[in-house]
């Protein structure tokens, strides 16, 4: 009887754990481009944030990340949704310790040779351009070639790639997780030799 009982125990206990495996697994894989979109646009994550996501985002990849680091990612919609963000002045802003931190800049977009792609391994950046208007490129890393390997002291890694471009302007913000290769702060025709006020979060990525 007592056999009985422990061999009852242990399938039980096996079966629990295989239930619970198999419920984080399909929590991992349980977005698609589709369940991902409608996630972005039920405003869920928003937590008072008016701007818009640019088109440009991985959607998938945006609320896997908003998953496993919520507070994170709430907290740094918050300090983007303050109203007087365009009062502060130029400089690093910690908003939750080395998980979430920002860096304003007020300084002239640069010339298209003058700037550079690049990507990060440890943090999601998020631009947003608080006056002005400056141009973005976007490219998959898997479609670019290195030509500076990955400085883990800088967490950066720059390419050539061909990519597509977008004017970021204060309407919208861009998201560029660890596979996007981006070009930012590219001059826009007008704003030739207008400072360019703007605001990058840097948010840790979570595998």
């Amino acid at each position: 009887m007592r056999v009985f009982c422990h061999y009852t125990l242990l399938l039980t206990l096996f079966i629990t754990i295989s239930f619970n495996v198999s419920a984080q697994q399909t929590d991992t894989q349980k977005w698609t481009a589709k369940t991902a979109k409608k996630w972005v646009k039920s405003s869920v994550w928003r937590n008072g944030l008016s701007l818009k996501p640019h088109s440009s985002i991985n959607n998938i990849e945006f609320a896997e990340q908003y998953e496993k680091n919520k507070e994170g990612w709430d907290k740094a919609f918050l300090f983007l949704s303050d109203p007087k963000l365009d009062t502060l002045a130029p400089g690093k802003y910690i908003i939750d310790g080395t998980n979430v931190y920002a860096t304003i800049t007020n300084v002239p977009s640069k010339e298209f040779d003058q700037s550079a792609w690049e990507s990060h391994r440890n943090y999601i950046d998020l631009h947003y351009v608080i006056k002005g208007e400056e141009k973005i490129g976007v490219a998959p890393i898997g479609s670019a070639t290195v030509i500076k390997p990955y400085d883990a002291a800088k967490d950066i890694a720059n390419y050539t790639v061909e990519g597509k471009y977008y004017i970021a302007s204060p309407d919208e913000f861009f998201l560029f997780f660890p596979g996007d290769a981006h070009r930012p702060n590219i001059k826009v025709a007008g704003y030739d030799t207008v400072k360019i006020k703007k605001l990058v979060i840097k948010i840790r990525y979570i595998n």
